[in-house]
């Protein structure tokens, strides 16, 4: 047994990591300095985006992504009950109404023929856009989700929060990275410490749309700007004037410097992920009892690693025990208290919610030894063999 527990996640900070803070620290600027731009730009030209917006955390680029793409009240916005609450409460901040689309059992992502079928059940119009979500680091294939939307008049914000580095295959060959603007109007991110860049917190918006990227950093401050080409009259070089209500979603220069020492190790905690995926596929596909989600799909990103066993709560309890801290990704949105006082009832969703019944993430991050690893394996393989 590990003298120490095994999360599902973990965030790695190196000495570089520390010195590049701490110099920033040593800088004039805490916030509202030189490094937010620096790492936008550094993300952006990772990403292959045009158009990148830092923000203090992913939930602040949903609301923002959601605001600049013109959500109102009463207006239908479709995601996935698969996912973390922001992807849908997003949504709700700006007062519109969520509705939801059933997965795909064999990937866990949002089935883009379940929203078809919603779509033609109601008149052209009747929704306004769709979210969906690139769920444990696999890329929703956006191309199709694009032509979905120009059919039905609607806009198309993904939720890249699990898949830096991740990309999809399209119909001309062509790898397209997640978040890369060619088929979304907008694009988030997120920087939770056990996501692939860890700051702490943090979030970005891509795009490549220049008038959503102005709106965007109009909404990121307040709704301020200083901005001469902008303003309405000039006082003088103090005077700004708030041009709509915003919001204070500020990074700071401290986790912005963070975030671009990660970013130079990016591909390779990448390529570390899905080496420990590989494995894992190759262990469990030898193991009855024990089904991996969206096993091998190419362009991966891997933040999650997920399994589908017959007894999870017996499995999630036997790992704690072994100091294994697995965990279970996610409990249907739909399902939770708040939504279901909006209308949505158990049996909505029977893949999402079978998923449910059966998922559990293992330990997936690039520190993760091969022998805590083949650990893990060991202790999944003794639980269902009995």
């Amino acid at each position: 047994m590990p003298t120490s527990p095994i999360p599902y996640g973990r965030q790695h900070i190196t000495d570089d990591d520390i010195r590049a803070v701490t110099d920033t620290l040593r800088s004039d600027y805490l916030t509202q300095g030189p490094k937010v731009a620096e790492f936008e730009q550094a993300f952006a030209d990772y990403i292959g985006v045009r158009y990148a917006v830092a923000v203090s955390n992913g939930t602040a680029a949903l609301h923002l992504a959601a605001l600049a793409l013109g959500v109102q009240p009463g207006q239908r916005v479709i995601t996935t009950p698969i996912t973390f609450a922001a992807s849908a409460n997003c949504v709700r901040y700006c007062g519109g109404e969520v509705y939801f689309a059933d997965i795909d059992p064999e990937t866990a992502l949002i089935d883009l023929a379940a929203v078809r079928r919603l779509l033609e059940a109601h008149p052209k119009g009747y929704f306004h856009g769709l979210i969906p979500v690139d769920f444990a680091g696999l890329a929703v294939n956006l191309e199709e989700a694009r032509q979905l939307c120009n059919e039905f008049g609607m806009w198309l914000l993904e939720d890249a929060a699990h898949s830096p580095g991740g990309f999809f295959i399209d119909s001309q060959g062509r790898e397209q990275r997640c978040g890369n603007g060619q088929f979304a109007e907008l694009a988030i991110f997120s920087f939770h410490p056990v996501k692939h860049i860890a700051m702490g917190e943090g979030g970005l918006i891509t795009t490549n749309d220049k008038a959503l990227y102005d709106k965007l950093l109009l909404l990121r401050t307040h709704g301020i700007t200083k901005d001469a080409d902008l303003l309405e009259q000039n006082d003088g070089g103090w005077y700004y004037e708030m041009q709509t209500l915003g919001f204070n979603y500020r990074l700071p220069d401290m986790l912005a410097t963070l975030g671009l020492s990660q970013l130079h190790r990016a591909d390779a905690g990448l390529t570390r992920r899905r080496a420990l995926a590989a494995h894992y596929d190759a262990a469990f596909a030898a193991m009855p009892g024990a089904q991996t989600v969206a096993a091998g799909r190419f362009g991966h990103a891997y933040h999650l690693y997920i399994i589908e066993v017959a007894d999870r709560k017996g499995l999630y309890d036997y790992l704690r025990e072994r100091q294994i801290f697995a965990q279970v990704h996610y409990i249907p949105v739909h399902l939770m208290p708040y939504y279901r006082a909006l209308g949505w009832q158990p049996h909505d969703f029977p893949h999402a919610e079978a998923y449910y019944e059966h998922c559990l993430s293992l330990p997936m991050f690039p520190t993760l030894t091969d022998e805590q690893q083949q650990y893990v394996i060991d202790c999944v393989r003794e639980f269902v063999a009995g």
